[in-house]
């Protein structure tokens, strides 16, 4: 596993970062997000389901809309609330490890993004999830993946982040290989059905806004405007004819993006599918 180090993400962390979206917004973004494919095709299509770690609950919402019986919990109160207040969902305050929900209750337990930041490991979250899913039930758990980007940077960001927490920084998330998270979940009773890498364009993101940045202060700040400048004249593009360029190129990176290779290679989360033996 590779450990990250930054700002530690406990209840105030989550609190202030949901505050920064909405639900409407991450709504938008799940109902054109290929991992919303992934989940429904992997869910039971009968049963109660829960979503642990559901944040402003967008999946809840979405899911609901699509027949399934599903509640989400967190520990945000304040993203509970938000979502609550979007549509009326069945919503709950828990602890991850610890959840008010009796023992093989569920048919389906959805965790995206959340195991990775328990700084002890994933392993008493996911043994509370064994405990509440039913014989055969399904889990679907999302986790930062060591993917062919990561592997080969491993010593640099291993490096970096000793120095970090030297510095003072507290422990943020771990990433994943496919076996240490297939171990993992096994170690805990489940079986893995498959594993798929999603979202490859994250990386790629975080590297245009360091290479812009540099250029940036090496340019002084640039223009400050959008648009080129050519002899002293603003050059600028017809509107029309620029959105479909932008529009086609996009197209064009997406499809390329989420080829298996470039997954492999660029995937930030991996979404693994198992079953409680």
């Amino acid at each position: 596993m590779l450990a990250y180090y930054a700002v530690a993400a406990r209840e105030a962390f989550w609190t202030e970062h949901w505050g920064g979206h909405s639900v409407a917004e991450q709504l938008a973004v799940a109902r054109r997000s290929p991992l919303t494919t992934l989940i429904t095709e992997a869910l039971p299509t009968a049963g109660p389901i829960l979503e642990a770690g559901c944040g402003l609950g967008q999946y809840v919402l979405l899911l609901r809309e699509r027949g399934w019986r599903v509640a989400g919990v967190d520990w945000s109160l304040e993203a509970l609330a938000a979502c609550r207040r979007v549509a009326p969902a069945p919503l709950g305050v828990m602890e991850l490890r610890a959840l008010a929900v009796r023992d093989g209750a569920l048919a389906g337990y959805i965790s995206l993004g959340v195991v990775e930041h328990d700084a002890g490991g994933p392993d008493a979250i996911l043994a509370e999830a064994r405990r509440v899913l039913a014989p055969g039930g399904v889990l679907l758990v999302s986790v930062p993946y060591v993917n062919g980007a990561r592997r080969l940077g491993a010593p640099w960001i291993r490096r970096r982040n000793r120095a970090l927490a030297r510095r003072g920084g507290e422990f943020y998330q771990y990433a994943f290989s496919r076996a240490e998270i297939t171990a993992t979940l096994a170690r805990h009773g489940f079986s893995v059905r498959s594993a798929h890498p999603y979202d490859p364009a994250r990386l790629l993101r975080q590297a245009l806004r360091r290479v812009f940045r540099w250029r940036s202060r090496a340019a002084g700040g640039g223009t400050g405007s959008g648009g080129s400048v050519v002899s002293g004249e603003r050059v600028r593009a017809v509107p029309g004819r620029e959105e479909r360029r932008r529009s086609t190129l996009a197209a064009a990176a997406r499809r390329l993006l989420y080829t298996e290779a470039a997954l492999r290679v660029l995937g930030h989360m991996l979404l693994v599918v198992a079953r409680k033996a």
